[in-house]
């Protein structure tokens, strides 16, 4: 959600106008007409159309046959380009692998994005139920996650407060801790135990352990490293996994203090 009491004074409309299309044609994956396009934006059906004109012509979206619009590749081909920058540098992806073969749980690597919790790099494991919300760039659920809650602990608790009442504390489940009391005490839980979890909080069934990578003064260069497992199994492998993730915590470290 855009602030437009944060507008800079000077934004350049044309740019945001065909970001607003291009997001509109994003979130309609049958496709969607200049005028239908126009009416979603708020803009003149002229004014959209020299938009979508400009925005095929770079490959930002393709027109079918039927006149309609949908996302073009070249939208895939800068996702992909931030995944590999999330990710960090090629020896942190393949410890991310080798983790998730070694355990078959998927692991994932999470930091503060332009101040926002965000999953930056994930390691899909056999073992593990499938999360489809869990893809590079979901910044959705930090109070529900074991990813979210690991990072937000290294904030200040008037940091961590206003950065819920921001985003919220949307109930994922029955299980999701909605208010900030039962949040710090779950926190200072995760302290004590040495690694924050959550089970059931953001998908029922499913549990995620989380530790410190890579603590910093910058905020935006901590970095910290979780994995998802049946709740089952946590529940009865919490020690093994907590130094299962300690280790590939600090091989990730390694790896990240050696590409800098």
């Amino acid at each position: 959600m855009r602030d437009p009491l944060a507008e800079p004074s000077d934004l350049i409309r044309s740019v945001s106008r065909a970001l607003r299309v291009l997001e509109s044609v994003g979130r309609a994956p049958k496709g969607l007409t200049v005028k239908q396009i126009a009416r979603r934006c708020e803009l003149t059906v002229a004014t959209t159309y020299h938009l979508v004109r400009t925005l095929a012509y770079e490959g930002y979206v393709i027109r079918r046959e039927d006149g309609t619009y949908i996302v073009g590749l070249e939208v895939a081909d800068r996702y992909r380009e931030l995944v590999t920058a999330f990710r960090g540098p090629p020896a942190v992806g393949e410890t991310l692998r080798r983790a998730a073969l070694d355990t078959g749980y998927s692991h994932y690597l999470g930091r503060f994005v332009g101040g926002q919790v965000a999953l930056t790099a994930v390691a899909e494991g056999h073992r593990s139920p499938y999360l489809e919300d869990l893809v590079p760039g979901f910044d959705e659920g930090a109070h529900a996650t074991a990813l979210g809650k690991s990072l937000l602990a290294t904030l200040t608790a008037d940091q961590r407060h206003r950065y819920l009442r921001e985003y919220g504390m949307r109930p994922f489940t029955t299980a999701t801790l909605t208010t900030t009391e039962t949040f710090e005490a779950d926190l200072a839980a995760g302290d004590r135990r040495g690694m924050q979890l959550e089970m059931g909080q953001f998908r029922q069934g499913v549990a995620c352990a989380a530790v410190l990578v890579s603590p910093d003064k910058d905020m935006e260069r901590r970095v910290v490293l979780a994995c998802a497992l049946p709740a089952s199994e946590m529940m009865t492998s919490a020690r093994v996994v907590r130094a299962k993730l300690l280790t590939v915590a600090r091989t990730v470290a390694d790896g990240i203090a050696a590409d800098t």
